[in-house]
């Protein structure tokens, strides 16, 4: 009998890869085998295909039926292989009389992938990962796709692609041999953009030096780092964060979308996300929870679920150093490589890391504190010297006076007037630094910015050269100072920074308190 063949897409990460299933019943002992690096819940399939079919009014060939998934040096990992196979051992078998042109095993515009877990009812199952499969399945020219109807609203998310979303394998059999109608196209569900409630600034009283600290992290991309007395504020300024930084363009939002597609963080009415994410994991998270890991093909961490938004490490200096230490590499290349028994799997994380500590162990208010001044040094070097090496403003966060707090007078500003002035500033960034292929501040290299083309005067570095020849500054930190300046100038509306830009540039970079590595 004729080999039949259908599609399916293996996932590594949010890379999907497409993969071609054959099926060949011949005679031979009935039993159904596997080829192509199939991993056991793959090879469980044939339980749950059988059952299926049967529970789905169709025949199971009481024959030898091989199953083979190539590229056979590929891993295929899943139950999402589950309705490809199903599917071609119907097509195999005769039962798919009438199948459509659709279903052809050739990457092109008639072919079909097939995304779904089968239960032993028939019904399809959603599965994770179904927006970077489209993804690929698109990027390899296929034309249509059949998913579970459950995961039909976020595979529609992709454009330029036919979406089908079916309940259950009676209905695909009853299209598939000319007795129903094609099932209707999936379309995604509308946009809701007030879905989401931002905090906003104007709620913080005071602290007009760590509001200003967050709208240059916001318009430059810069890390932030806050230590302050518990209840000045840190938290609250940290969860405006994102109410200042502008939605996510329409790459972004795929990328961060499917990152969390995969990590089964998208609901059944899904959503492009728009806004920039923020995580805000526990301190007693372990490097797997942050950076990602687990058994066999390692998931997406906190760090991966954060990108292209913010992480925010409340109390960082509770969290375990070798924890801490672990974002060091993610946060110059801007994903994280993780190795694990699987296989190697690669997960973007360009994320905005926001760090806030209390200034000592013991959490008390400095007039009821008794921590000595060893304490209080040994308490705050737990976060490494490389670590915030990599943080560019450093702010001291202090408590807000009683008469500010219970003054009701105060004109603030809201995070939709900072907002205006980050987006415009983020604006002027990227039209300056677009040849370079840079859409921030924080991302151009040093050797860019001492270059000749955008060197600036010796009168407009006079305080930074001096910090530099005391040694308060280190080269790497001169650089920081340098990028700091040009987000301010860009907030301030200069074409370049002048000698005020980069005196507050130093400021936000050691202005805090027994600061160190500046």
């Amino acid at each position: 009998m004729t080999v039949a063949h259908t599609l399916a897409v293996a996932l590594r990460g949010i890379d999907g890869e497409l993969v071609e299933v054959q099926a060949d019943i011949s005679p031979g002992l009935p039993g159904m085998s596997f080829t192509g690096l199939a991993d056991a819940a793959v090879v469980e399939a044939r339980d749950r295909i059988r059952a299926a079919l049967l529970n789905s009014g169709a025949a199971w060939p009481d024959r030898r039926i091989t199953v083979a998934l190539l590229p056979a040096d590929v891993r295929k990992i899943g139950s999402r292989f589950d309705l490809a196979m199903a599917v071609a051992v119907l097509i195999a078998a005769g039962t798919a009389s009438h199948v459509p042109a659709a279903t052809a095993d050739r990457a092109g515009p008639d072919g079909c992938a097939w995304i779904a877990e089968l239960g032993l009812d028939g019904e399809l199952r959603p599965v994770r990962g179904v927006l970077p499969s489209v993804l690929a399945a698109r990027r390899a020219g296929i034309g249509r796709v059949v998913v579970a109807a459950s995961n039909a609203a976020e595979a529609a998310l992709v454009g330029g692609i036919d979406v089908r979303g079916l309940p259950d394998l009676r209905a695909v059999i009853g299209w598939l041999s000319g007795q129903a109608p094609p099932p209707p196209r999936a379309i995604a569900a509308p946009a809701t953009p007030g879905a989401q409630s931002l905090l906003d600034l104007a709620d913080v009283a005071g602290q007009t030096a760590a509001k200003r600290a967050l709208e240059v992290s916001a318009a430059g991309n810069h890390h932030l780092y806050m230590v302050g007395s518990p209840g000045a504020g840190k938290t609250m300024l940290a969860q405006r964060l994102p109410s200042l930084l502008p939605p996510l363009e329409d790459d972004a939002a795929l990328e961060v979308s499917a990152v969390h597609s995969v990590a089964g963080a998208m609901g059944r009415d899904a959503q492009l996300v728009r806004r920039a994410p923020m995580q805000s994991p526990h301190h007693s998270a372990s490097v797997a929870a942050l950076v990602g890991g687990g058994s066999g093909l390692a998931a997406p961490g906190a760090i991966s679920l954060a990108h292209h938004g913010i992480l925010f490490l409340d109390e960082a200096p509770q969290f375990a150093p070798s924890t801490l230490d672990s974002l060091r590499q993610p946060l110059e290349a801007g994903r994280v490589v993780l190795h694990r028994s699987g296989g190697v799997v690669s997960y973007p994380a360009r994320f905005l890391l926001v760090l806030a500590a209390n200034p000592c162990p013991c959490g008390a208010r400095d007039r009821d504190c008794t921590c000595t001044p060893h304490t209080r040094r040994r308490y705050l070097q737990r976060i490494s010297g490389p670590l915030l090496d990599r943080v560019d403003l450093r702010v001291q966060v202090e408590a807000v006076p009683h008469a500010t707090l219970l003054h009701d007078g105060e004109v603030r500003e809201t995070s939709a007037v900072v907002a205006r002035r980050v987006a415009q500033a983020r604006g002027a960034a990227g039209e300056r630094w677009r040849s370079l292929g840079i859409a921030a501040n924080s991302e151009v290299p040093g050797t860019a910015l001492r270059s000749e083309r955008w060197r600036l005067g010796r009168s407009v570095l006079a305080a930074a050269e001096s910090y530099l020849e005391r040694g308060e500054l280190s080269a790497r930190g001169f650089d920081r100072v340098l990028r700091l300046a040009w987000t301010v100038a860009d907030l301030e509306g200069h074409s370049a920074p002048d000698a005020a830009d980069v005196s507050e540039a130093i400021y936000l970079r050691t202005g805090l308190v027994n600061s160190w590595a500046a």
